[in-house]
């Protein structure tokens, strides 16, 4: 009986703590969907009001016509979706190629690739920015890479360098070793290739993986500032996240700036609501077991 109540306060106790912590979460975006409803005069107010008198939703008409949001959203969309798949494929292949297949030189390959994990992204931005710049005959350069622009200001310049990623490898690596040696030996039994191996037995057992991962890279994609900050000069190849930048210098009211905040943040919350069952499944489970 003693035990059965102290683990009753125990599980109180974690409840308690986990609902405070979602309420420290959420209580920023409420705000922010709440402020986006609010006339100017409620922003300025030097009350706080958690609610509007009358919610405003022409403040998200007013966002929508005060820049060319559907060509950003476009941008962002083909961005994100070309870099989340090409993602997938090639971390997938390495994962496998560095889990279930043996030759020279794999264990440093793979230890080279976790190098990547050691090294801020902000470090690479300058050289990585003049790799886009001097690639041979793209952007005017002729084949040594000079006398052009390259890549700068385009789609390939945002995408190539983040098609894939140390982690992504990592992660499929990691899941792929825990598969059963015995598939890899029945399938030699039967005589299907490497390849055939990959894309008949691994990729339809990886579905959680996959999912996680396009998950965690199409988040990425879609927010990433820094690259096209440094990559994009026009406002044409705008991404939404540099928009909302531009939205915000240009001095537009508090809540015409929530407004475009919202919804250019809503398309990776449906996307986080509806894979997060996969994401879950995919960063615990650790593959078949013998």
């Amino acid at each position: 009986m003693i035990q059965t109540r102290s683990n009753d306060y125990k599980n109180l106790l974690i409840t308690f703590g986990l609902v405070v912590l979602a309420l420290m979460v959420i209580f920023p975006f409420f705000l922010m969907i709440s402020g986006s409803l609010k006339t100017e005069a409620e922003i300025n107010s030097s009350v706080l009001k958690l609610l509007p008198e009358t919610p405003q939703f022409g403040n998200y008409l007013r966002a929508f016509e005060q820049g060319p949001w559907g060509r950003w959203f476009l941008n962002s969309l083909i961005v994100t979706l070309t870099t989340t798949i090409v993602s997938l494929v090639i971390n997938s292949m390495a994962g496998f190629a560095f889990a279930r297949l043996t030759f020279f030189g794999r264990d440093f390959f793979f230890y080279t690739v976790l190098l990547g994990l050691m090294v801020p992204p902000q470090l690479t931005i300058l050289p990585t920015f003049i790799i886009m710049k001097k690639i041979p005959l793209a952007g005017g350069n002729d084949i040594l890479g000079a006398g052009g622009t390259g890549l700068i200001n385009t789609y390939g310049g945002l995408m190539l360098p983040i098609f894939a990623g140390a982690f992504g490898i990592f992660l499929c690596r990691q899941f792929f070793l825990n598969f059963p040696k015995s598939l890899d030996d029945a399938a030699k039994i039967d005589g299907c290739s490497v390849s055939r191996v990959y894309r008949q037995i691994y990729l339809p057992n990886s579905g959680a993986l996959l999912m996680s991962l396009g998950v965690l890279k199409g988040t990425y994609s879609w927010n990433d500032y820094i690259w096209p900050l440094a990559i994009i000069q026009s406002e044409k190849m705008m991404t939404v996240q540099l928009g909302l930048s531009r939205f915000r210098d240009a001095m537009i009211t508090w809540e015409t700036l929530l407004a475009a905040t919202f919804i250019v943040m809503l398309p990776m919350v449906i996307l986080f609501l509806v894979a997060q069952k996969y994401l879950v499944a995919g960063l615990v489970t650790s593959g078949m077991k013998e």
